[in-house]
């Protein structure tokens, strides 16, 4: 019994001893282990924070990320003489850079990357087969000063300067009959510095039309994205005449007031083109479609057609978030228009054309659009009459059918439509479905219509115009409208 019970003690003995010894080591271990993963998790806080730009500052980055290589050639602009000191003119490093890029077409073209710095130059022309890309912090900086900004000749659509008759400034980025473009970036900035052409603008001291920002004309296959572009010194984006054309994740501003016709993109005579994901917040219309004014629209003979625009947010408190014209007279056709809001605006979207434009336009679908806070939503109107010069004909009459809206919401909206067609330009087979929009002026006359042709499916609110024919949810005719060429616009509210 003693030896069993001496063997057990001695047993349990040992085991304490055994459990005194591992203790001490447990947790050395761990401590040691904890140690390690403490350090870890304050090195990774550390490496995330100095990639935040609004950090404390010693975090922030001295250089930013590494730039990505989209072609298989790549230059930095610092390679040709570039200072990025928002002072040195830089326009022939820009020229040099892309004439190295010119010759490398058979190889797939080149890329010059815009590393952070402000990059103040005058006008240039981009190349095919090339990509402009924008560091996070690059700012290209158009000069002010309009005498480094060359003159061209008015667009053949529009036969004038738009401003003055004449030739026009041509635009800081400008390109002609290209192939294969990229302008990207990481969300770098082309800035017009727009400020003095505005005030020479108002004091008319400009002798020409000023220029846009980016113009890129007679040209294909190119894709915009990943940039912001602001303080054009007038419209901001302005394709011209081009095919299959992609803009997409662009921030583009301008001051809402006294930043005149700083339109946000000008698809003009474009086929086969998106916007979408993008920003505008501008002194003009946010988006404006165009085909060419008057009778030179009309010989250009060249439609904007097949334009998807969606998933974009507007301001336009001077215009419109998105209009289609006024120049208009190569017609305009197949626009989608989807998943869009416009905010603290004076219009939502609008058609506007005039006796002297002919041409069409038609086939024009919205599709979800939000309007916040927006004077007048929808907006067709036909006697915009501005004209280049006396040369137009005023029995060029365009033709306005086949527009529908669908699923239109939105609230603080002082008047939600007014299509003010007229006799000699009746707006034909317009339809309404599921639209509900919230008022702030609770009269009669805020569903506005005059020589207008079409049909309303289902409920909508406000109560439609005496002019559209009245369908049920299964678009079964319900009431047959007598009164389609009726006038009931009211410009006072």
């Amino acid at each position: 019994m003693m030896v069993e019970t001496s063997i057990l003690g001695g047993r349990f003995n040992n085991q304490r001893i055994d459990f005194k010894r591992c203790v001490p080591a447990f947790f050395s271990t761990y401590r040691t282990l904890f140690t390690v993963l403490w350090i870890a998790a304050v090195a990774t806080i550390f490496l995330w924070m100095s990639t935040i730009r609004d950090g404390f500052f010693f975090l922030r980055p001295v250089s930013s990320r590494p730039l990505p290589r989209l072609r298989p050639v790549a230059f930095n602009l610092t390679d040709f003489g570039a200072v990025g000191d928002g002072v040195t003119l830089n326009t022939e490093a820009f020229e040099r850079a892309i004439l190295a890029i010119s010759k490398l077409r058979s190889k797939g073209g080149g890329q010059l990357n815009v590393p952070s710095g402000r990059w103040l130059t005058a006008p240039f022309n981009l190349t095919s087969h090339m990509t402009l890309f924008l560091d996070e912090d690059a700012v290209i900086l158009g000069i002010q000063d309009e005498k480094y900004w060359p003159l061209m000749p008015p667009l053949p659509s529009y036969g004038y300067g738009r401003e003055h008759i004449g030739p026009r400034y041509g635009s800081l980025i400008h390109g002609q009959n290209l192939r294969d473009v990229v302008i990207t970036g990481h969300n770098g900035t082309i800035n017009g510095q727009g400020q003095t052409w505005w005030k020479k603008y108002r004091q008319k001291l400009l002798n020409h039309t000023r220029g846009p920002l980016v113009q890129i004309m007679w040209s294909r296959d190119i894709v915009i994205s990943n940039i912001t572009l602001r303080d054009s010194p007038f419209w901001t984006l302005h394709p011209y005449d081009c095919k299959n054309v992609t803009i997409r994740n662009v921030t583009i501003l301008a001051p809402v007031h006294d930043a005149p016709n700083t339109d946000g993109i000008d698809p003009d005579s474009c086929e086969d083109m998106l916007i979408e994901d993008c920003y505008i917040s501008v002194g003009d219309d946010g988006i404006a479609i165009k085909s060419g004014w008057d009778q030179y629209g009309i010989a250009y003979r060249q439609p904007s057609k097949n334009i998807r625009i969606r998933n974009v947010v507007l301001q336009s408190m001077v215009s419109a978030g998105i209009s289609i014209g006024s120049e208009m007279s190569g017609g305009v056709s197949g626009i989608t228009v989807e998943n869009v809001v416009v905010w603290n605006s004076r219009r939502g979207v609008r058609i506007k054309t005039a006796p002297g434009r002919g041409g069409y336009v038609q086939d024009i679908s919205y599709h979800n659009l939000t309007l916040d806070v927006v004077r007048v939503g929808i907006v067709i109107k036909t006697d915009y009459n501005e004209h280049p010069d006396e040369g137009y004909d005023p029995k060029a009459v365009p033709v306005l059918k086949d527009i529908s809206f669908t699923s239109i919401h939105g609230q603080g909206v002082r008047v939600p439509v007014r299509m003010h067609g007229s006799e000699e330009i009746p707006v034909r087979n317009v339809t309404f479905r599921d639209m509900s929009v919230g008022i702030t002026y609770k009269k009669k006359h805020i569903f506005q219509c005059a020589f207008v042709y079409g049909r309303v499916i289902g409920t909508i609110f406000p109560a439609p115009c005496d002019n559209l024919d009245r369908y049920d949810e299964q678009e079964r005719l319900v009431k047959r409208s007598a009164a389609q060429n009726a006038t009931d616009i009211d410009y006072d509210f």
